[in-house]
């Protein structure tokens, strides 16, 4: 099935809604588009801004996540890094496998590899295997 592009985006949010209501989070949504996070969660009297982002799969297992914001308008499309300050974690939705992973993007350069499937010379140094980011 194809997607279009918010279509997807908003697919990621729903995920990511309901699978930290699930790990006991309160989920808020802000009431505008424009703002640098799409949820911020609550738990144990701590507030936290999530960037929601849905990716499927590479040919190779991966999922490649660039700390990049895209948009158009009238003038064409648009991308700038993304303001890491303005956001404490990360939710990336994988349609492939139908999970959420988690990170905090300043732990990192300027993107992220998550493997989702081992890789062809079975190389396991310096890999992020998505697996293990299931947990925020």
């Amino acid at each position: 099935m194809k997607h279009h592009t918010k279509d997807k985006g908003d697919l990621g949010v729903a995920k990511a809604i309901a699978d930290l209501t699930e790990k006991g989070y309160i989920v808020l949504i802000p009431f505008t588009e424009h703002s640098p996070f799409d949820l911020v969660i609550y738990k144990e009297d701590q507030f936290y801004r999530i960037q929601v982002k849905y990716r499927k799969a590479n040919k190779n297992g991966s999922l490649i996540i660039e700390f990049k914001s895209n948009w158009t308008d009238k003038h064409g499309v648009h991308r700038k890094d993304i303001d890491k300050s303005r956001i404490d974690y990360f939710c990336i939705y994988c349609p492939n496998t139908g999970l959420c992973y988690y990170f905090d993007s300043k732990k990192y350069n300027k993107s992220l590899s998550l493997r989702i499937d081992q890789s062809k010379n079975n190389q396991d140094r310096n890999i992020h295997w998505a697996k293990d980011f299931t947990i925020l």
